[in-house]
């Protein structure tokens, strides 16, 4: 198996017009849970050295909880708040710049995810839009505007720290289920005021967030939103049921100042829609005209889930396939998740064509800060 595609299409700089990247490999948020009490330690730094050391054009981090005392939905998730977090994530900032890479941070609030069970001594309950968990349990009491204002500048004060201890980007975490896409979503979002209603109603909490994020960081900062159809409880949920559909949920978010989408999918290679080989980062690309990364088991023949329902991991396999889409211009950047948890290396050797070094995604990958 040779890569030549990959030479010529992952390797090839990024250009756009508020980010400038080595090449289109990107490594993808993956919840870590390796900061005690919330604070990234010298260890985390490492862990993202490592990558850059090994080609990886824009690090992603994993999701960071913003000032909010509900936000975390486990206790070793890093903070994106506080002086002893924010000088750690300062350290991680060092570490990428000197090894040559550039970093985001992902910005996040889990909204209902977290459970009572983990937190019992919290005084503070779960938040979302109604109060709902992603299975509809009334969990709470709905957000007041008061609470959704407070919020929306939790947002915004993250994203202004990121900047200012030198991140290339940020990225608001509006995917999986959680808080922001649990206003997106109609099962966890009943509210018949400004915040709730059809699907384009939706996306005002996200748009407040999204302009506050752009206030904050100034106009030449880039911002990346992630978004996606499935949540965490539910691998068959739309908000969008057809293309028309994301046009209209897009639109607002790329006015509001998103310049490139993150379109989280558990498989790339799946299109999005019937009558259309494109996957959602192709149909966000289509639609908004703004740079898109995809994202969904790169470089492993099967999906994360088949290590906890079957008690396998995945094999590594090669990529011409998603190359061919690259060069079609489906998209612009490549996530890649576990390949990379499992291996910094892995952009290298996929550079340098060393496919017969390709390592299998095993368990033993969650529980090591390689």
């Amino acid at each position: 198996m040779t890569h030549s595609k990959t030479a010529a299409s992952l390797f090839t700089p990024f250009v756009s017009d508020k980010l400038k990247l080595e090449n289109r490999i990107v490594m993808a948020p993956m919840t870590r849970s390796f900061s005690p009490s919330g604070i990234p330690g010298p260890d985390v730094a490492g862990y993202y050295r490592r990558r850059a050391e090994n080609a990886v054009g824009l690090i992603i981090t994993e999701g960071t909880v913003i000032n909010h005392p509900a936000a975390a939905a486990d206790h070793n998730v890093p903070h994106f708040y506080g002086k002893e977090a924010l000088e750690g994530w300062a350290r991680v900032v060092r570490e990428v710049h000197e090894a040559g890479g550039k970093i985001a941070p992902q910005i996040w609030h889990t909204g209902t995810a977290r459970a009572k069970s983990k937190f019992p001594d919290s005084p503070v309950d779960p938040v979302g839009p109604s109060g709902l968990s992603l299975t509809g349990e009334q969990v709470s009491e709905p957000l007041t505007k008061e609470e959704i204002a407070g919020l929306v500048q939790a947002y915004a004060q993250a994203a202004a720290d990121a900047k200012r201890i030198g991140f290339d980007a940020v990225e608001i975490h509006g995917a999986h289920g959680y808080l922001v896409d649990q206003f997106f979503w109609e099962v966890t979002n009943k509210r018949t005021d400004e915040y709730g209603g059809d699907l384009v109603g939706r996306t005002r909490f996200a748009v407040e967030v999204i302009e506050a994020v752009r206030a904050a960081v100034g106009p030449d900062f880039p911002i990346i939103f992630r978004f996606s159809q499935w949540k965490a409880f539910d691998y068959n949920a739309k908000l969008a049921a057809t293309p028309e559909d994301l046009g209209r949920f897009l639109a607002p978010l790329s006015a509001a100042g998103v310049d490139i989408f993150h379109a989280s999918t558990r498989r790339f290679w799946e299109p999005e829609f019937e009558g259309s080989d494109l996957n959602l980062a192709g149909w966000t690309r289509k639609l908004t005209g703004k740079p898109t990364i995809t994202v969904g088991s790169v470089g492993l023949d099967s999906e994360f889930t088949s290590l906890f329902t079957e008690g396998k991991g995945s094999e590594a396999v090669g990529i011409d396939h998603l190359i061919d889409r690259l060069d079609r211009e489906e998209f612009d950047l490549v996530a890649v998740g576990r390949a990379l948890l499992q291996d910094p290396a892995w952009a290298v050797k996929i550079r340098d064509e060393r496919s017969n070094e390709l390592q299998p995604f095993t368990r033993e990958a969650l529980g090591t800060l390689s």
